[in-house]
C-alpha cells in the first residue's frame, strides 16, 4: 500500500506541487494524466525522493516519511520500496544489458552475483530480450534500451515501479513494444503508478486514473468514470484536446 498525505514541492517561488493527496493497494495500476508542466513527473520523483519535497508524509507498507522531520536513514528505506522508470531509459550506457539489469541486485541487494544473473535472466526473458544479453545499449532501439530499465526496476524487488512518461522519447512504432511489457506486469500483479499521454493504455490497464492540473489532482475515479463521465469541466477540457490529436 502507498499512500501520500498533502505533499507540497516548490521551486523557487513555483508551487509546483500544491497538496496532493493519493492512495494506491497493492496490485493497483495508477495512471496519472494531464497537461505537461503541471507537476505529474516532479510527484513521481518526489514519492521517490529524487526530488525533495517542502512537506508531506510519503508511507510504502510500514515505512513512513514526514518530509518536515525526517532523517537520511527514512529516505533511504524509502527508496528501497521503490523502482522508477524515466523517460529517457536512465540505463548505463558502459555496461551490458545483463550487467544493467544484475547491478541493483548486486549493489544494493549485495546478492550474490551468479544468483543475480540468474535473475537478471528471468526479468530479461519476461520483457522478451534474451538474446540481447551481452549488447551495450548503443546497439540497441529506443523500444530496447527501454525495455531493459523495465527489467532492472523489477529487479530492484520494488513494492511499487513508478513510470514517469516511459514512452514519450519513443518512434511511435517502438511505443506498443513497451506498452505490452507493461501490461504483461500488471496481469502479474506489480503495483505500478505511471505518467503517461497513451490514453488507450490508461483506459485499457489502470484501476485508477487520476487528472492532475496546476499542482493538484482534478479528479480521480475508474477509466470508465474519468474517460467516459467526467464530472470536471478541466477534466472534459483537456480529454477532449488530447483525444482530438490522437485521432
Amino acid at each position: 500500500m502507498i499512500k501520500v498525505t498533502d505533499l507540497h514541492k516548490s521551486f523557487g517561488e513555483l508551487a509546483v506541487l500544491k497538496g496532493i493527496d493519493f492512495q494506491a493497494d497493492t496490485g493497483e495500476v495508477i495512471v496519472i494524466i494531464g497537461p505537461s508542466g503541471m507537476g505529474k513527473s516532479t510527484f513521481l520523483r518526489c514519492i521517490n525522493y529524487i526530488e525533495r519535497p517542502e512537506k508531506g508524509i510519503i508511507e510504502i507498507d510500514n515505512v513512513k516519511v514526514d518530509a518536515e522531520k525526517c532523517t537520511e536513514k527514512e529516505i533511504k528505506q524509502l527508496r528501497l520500496k521503490t523502482s522508477m522508470v524515466f523517460q529517457n531509459y536512465n540505463i548505463f550506457k558502459n555496461k551490458t544489458v545483463i550487467e544493467n539489469v544484475m547491478l541493483p541486485m548486486t549493489s544494493v541487494q549485495k546478492i550474490e552475483k551468479e544468483i543475480a544473473k540468474e535473475k537478471a535472466l528471468q526479468y530479461l526473458d519476461q520483457v522478451g530480450l534474451l538474446d540481447k544479453i551481452n549488447e551495450y545499449p548503443s546497439r540497441l532501439s529506443g523500444g530496447q534500451q527501454q525495455r531493459v530499465g523495465i527489467a532492472r526496476a523489477m529487479a530492484a524487488n520494488p513494492e511499487v515501479i513508478l513510470f514517469d512518461e516511459p514512452t514519450s522519447a519513443l518512434d511511435p512504432e517502438l511505443v506498443g513494444e513497451v506498452l505490452n511489457v507493461m501490461k504483461q506486469f500488471a496481469k502479474q500483479g506489480v503495483t505500478m503508478i505511471v505518467v503517461t499521454h497513451e490514453m488507450q493504455f490508461a483506459r485499457e490497464v489502470a484501476s485508477q486514473v487520476i487528472f492532475m492540473a496546476d499542482g493538484v489532482v482534478v479528479e480521480k475515479g475508474t477509466p470508465e468514470e474519468i474517460f467516459d463521465h467526467p464530472k470536471e469541466e478541466a477534466t472534459r477540457k483537456f480529454l477532449k484536446r488530447i483525444l482530438k490529436e490522437e485521432s
